[in-house]
């Protein structure tokens, strides 16, 4: 998988060894108030990683390290079958507001086109405003469907 880099932040392929970064990154209960579940230790998160990494090849996960804070700040990932991709991102709550999500789910993005996927898909609670204008700014609308009680968002090429 490619390293996706920008101005502001670079995307790096998943690997086990961010696990215990990661930890503290997600670690949050906020985090999960739209998608549920409570935030998973560093062996759990270790665990997912290694099982995330050896997936299919559709199965795309990065984290974000931030040039600013010369950190790892959170994660986007898609999967990805026959030319359509889901997509989502997290950022850590002390990042929040500063445009990392926004600038990781538009290279995401950028990404995902220059391979020839030509739908992008999100899923996002209806309450959540701030995913919500991630989503727009990278290009997807909301669309009249819904999954899971939340709006499935589209970019289509």
């Amino acid at each position: 998988m490619d390293t996706i880099e920008t101005p502001i932040l670079i995307l790096l392929p998943l690997r086990p060894e961010y696990a215990d970064e990661m930890a503290v990154v997600l670690s949050d209960p906020k985090l999960h108030t739209f998608t549920g579940g409570a935030p998973l230790t560093a062996p759990e998160l270790r665990a997912r990683y290694e099982r995330l990494a050896a997936g299919p090849p559709g199965w795309c996960n990065w984290v974000v390290w931030s040039r600013e804070e010369e950190s790892l700040v959170g994660y986007v990932q898609a999967t990805i079958d026959e030319g359509t991709a889901e997509i989502a991102w997290v950022i850590g709550t002390p990042w929040q507001g500063r445009g990392l999500a926004t600038a990781s789910a538009k290279a995401l993005v950028e990404w995902l086109m220059k391979q020839g996927i030509r739908t992008i898909i999100a899923h996002i609670h209806p309450d959540h405003a701030a995913s919500a204008a991630v989503a727009t700014s990278a290009g997807l609308r909301p669309t009249e469907r819904w999954h899971d009680g939340e709006v499935r968002w589209e970019r289509t090429v």
